[in-house]
């Protein structure tokens, strides 16, 4: 055992920073009592814990690690200082966090975030709040926290010394293993090809059970690294002034001056159905993975979707509507939320917003809707478990919850799409009768394109290609009105089959405006078939008319039209986010801005090519600029949301 002494250091830093995580974790638990174990299988948030616990541990080891790896003893005895430091800082820190961590979920239920971060921004006023409300809470962690600092120091000669007996030859024969066992404890898994986040740490419908399940110190550096993601739109493309913003975005709204409630979130309105109904429908929004237009026959398209096309005999076609981005957190922002695309990241990734924003789960379960996200792949992919859980999602099924029975095929990507539909199937089923929302997303159709055999007339050779990804993906949504049909939740249902984007998104124009035109198609009982909405629009339109078709009357801050209400007259308007690249189509107008750069201004043929113009209409480029800044400002300040639910409400 002499011989592997070296590695001392690393391992004593893993065990004292497990401790402290740890301890703290059962302290909360403790404190918390009442409230956790109302959550089932409560106790997960050990295990869960302790696994997100190694995933940090093991990053802030490998500088460490690497040195006391390569670095013969005569050179590393000059830096024994150095990494006796580095372990007493992030210790430091790793106890910091966990003593700032029972005042913070006292003030905002959840564990500290980006929240955190901008209170250091403003110390007088925050220290001021903290003495006032939690001076003993403050004087007792000031305590252990000196204690702690003072015994850490004081040990850390003997915890962390750097020891010779090992020949330099044996620690190079160590690297392998060492290296396996620390790439292991970042991954967590050797299986899974996405890195672990926040997600996985999601394993309940109790947000504030989830966020005990993760330690402090990963969730304000996860909202520090967020950070980099939030651009400076005004740097980017230019200002307008914030009331300007407002109002040149509300004349592109259907929502009347008189419709907007409250000043405190200037975008609020009330939108009243015109399909009313003394009970709403539930709704369905079958979203599917990158399913471009080009790929849909019945819009002139690749002959690979015999399914929607029949479909579409029964429902509302769109055959003119674009997808705001070329991701699949693009879509889902879009379709659940309705937020404008940003050259920022997704909302779904965005520290602000995975608590509190707007989107149709909350506004629906406050109607007393069931709400659920059904997918057949991870979960924690583009951190879609945790913004749900945060924003009124209450069932979130992924590929964790389908028994063998219900998974005859398992790749890359996770379940069949046959799969999917049928748990989403059977989970409709179970609430028998009571009204609910659903988003459920596909995955067959991603590279590497992998499906069960024998399910589809091939329509390539080999099998796994887009255009055969394409064709399954389409059998499993027949798959699935197939056995809907059977069920009595069916005829009260608005269904709606509906793209996140395109596939690879390429051109040579600026913007590739043809790669952005997605399928979307309606089904629904008051809805007559075989018929077309032909009018330009954006993704972004489909939530608000998707709220007045199941006949609820509501509080939205969206922008995005309701197609129900909208004037004949008016023209149809898209936004499309292409890298930082911004789009924004008026009719046959396209202003385009890039950073840095004056605006542009292009025509759009009907086969959607870019003819450019020597006129730039700067009324339209102000325009374009208002809905990246109202974006920026509603995200910034927060007021993209619903007003808080008081007890009365």
């Amino acid at each position: 055992m002499r011989k592997i002494d070296f590695l001392k250091p690393i391992i004593n830093f893993f065990l004292i920073g497990l401790l402290i995580t740890t301890l703290s974790r059962f302290i909360l638990f403790i404190g918390f009592m009442p409230r956790i174990i109302e959550t089932k299988n409560f106790w997960l948030l050990f295990p869960i814990g302790l696994r997100m616990d190694i995933i940090l541990m093991s990053y802030m080891a490998i500088l460490p690690t690497v040195l006391i790896l390569f670095m013969p003893f005569r050179f590393l005895t000059q830096l024994e200082k150095f990494i006796r430091f580095f372990f007493i800082v992030c210790l430091f820190f790793l106890l910091f966090m966990e003593l700032a961590t029972p005042n913070f979920l006292i003030q905002y239920d959840t564990r500290p975030n980006r929240l955190f971060v901008e209170y250091l921004v403003y110390p007088k006023e925050v220290l001021t709040m903290l003495f006032k409300g939690f001076l003993w809470i403050i004087i007792v962690a000031v305590a252990i926290l000196i204690a702690s600092l003072y015994f850490l120091v004081k040990k850390s000669k003997t915890w962390f010394l750097i020891r010779k007996e090992t020949s330099y030859a044996f620690k190079l024969k160590m690297v392998i293993p060492v290296l396996f066992l620390l790439f292991f404890g970042l991954r967590s898994s050797l299986t899974s090809v996405r890195p672990i986040n926040a997600s996985d740490a999601v394993f309940s419908k109790n947000q504030f059970v989830n966020s005990l399940a993760l330690n402090s110190l990963y969730t304000v550096g996860f909202a520090v690294y967020s950070l980099k993601n939030e651009e400076d739109m005004i740097k980017m493309y230019g200002s307008v002034p914030s009331e300007e913003a407002l109002n040149r975005v509300k004349k592109y709204m259907t929502a009347e001056t008189s419709d907007f409630t409250n000043s405190e979130i200037p975008l609020l309105h009330f939108q009243e159905s015109t399909h009313k109904r003394e009970k709403p429908y539930n709704l369905v929004i079958f979203l599917q993975e990158s399913l471009g237009a080009e790929y849909v026959g019945v819009l002139g398209g690749l002959p690979l979707t015999p399914n929607f096309d029949e479909l579409s005999n029964e429902g509302l076609l769109f055959t003119n509507l674009y997808a705001t981005g070329t991701r699949s957190v693009r879509g889902i922002e879009a379709v659940t939320t309705g937020f404008l695309p940003t050259p920022s990241r997704s909302v779904v990734k965005l520290g602000k917003s995975q608590n509190g924003f707007f989107s149709l789960a909350d506004a629906l379960k406050r109607k007393g809707y069931e709400t659920s996200f059904v997918y057949g792949g991870s979960s924690n992919f583009d951190n879609m478990a945790s913004f749900f859980n945060g924003n009124g999602f209450d069932d979130i099924i992924d590929e964790r919850d389908y028994s063998k029975k219900e998974c005859d095929f398992k790749g890359t990507w996770g379940v069949s799409d046959e799969s999917l539909v049928r748990k989403g199937n059977e989970l409709y089923k179970s609430y028998q009768g009571k009204p609910f929302f659903s988003l459920m997303f596909s995955s067959s159709n991603h590279e590497p394109f992998e499906f069960p055999d024998n399910k589809i007339e091939l329509y390539d050779k080999p099998k796994g290609t887009v255009n055969n990804a394409i064709k399954y993906a389409d059998y499993a949504i027949g798959e699935f009105f197939k056995i809907a049909k059977k069920e009595a939740y069916y005829n009260n249902t608005v269904f709606i089959i509906i793209a996140d984007h395109n596939t690879r998104t390429w051109g040579d124009d600026l913007i590739p405006v043809n790669k952005f035109h997605i399928p979307a198609l309606i089904i629904a009982p008051n809805i007559d078939g075989g018929m077309t909405y032909d009018k330009l629009l954006s993704q972004i339109d489909i939530p608000p008319s998707l709220l007045d078709l199941i006949g609820v009357d509501i509080e939205t801050p969206m922008v995005g039209r309701n197609i129900f209400t909208l004037n004949d007259s008016i023209k149809g308007r898209a936004m499309m986010q292409f890298h930082s690249t911004n789009a924004f189509r008026n009719g046959e107008d396209l202003i385009v801005l890039q950073p840095g750069k004056e605006a542009l201004q292009f025509k759009v043929t009907k086969d959607d090519a870019l003819i450019l113009e020597n006129n730039i209409d700067q009324s339209l480029v102000r325009d374009a600029i208002s809905h990246i800044v109202l974006a920026s400002q509603s995200y910034n300040k927060l007021e993209y949301r619903l007003p808080e639910v008081t007890s009365n409400d």
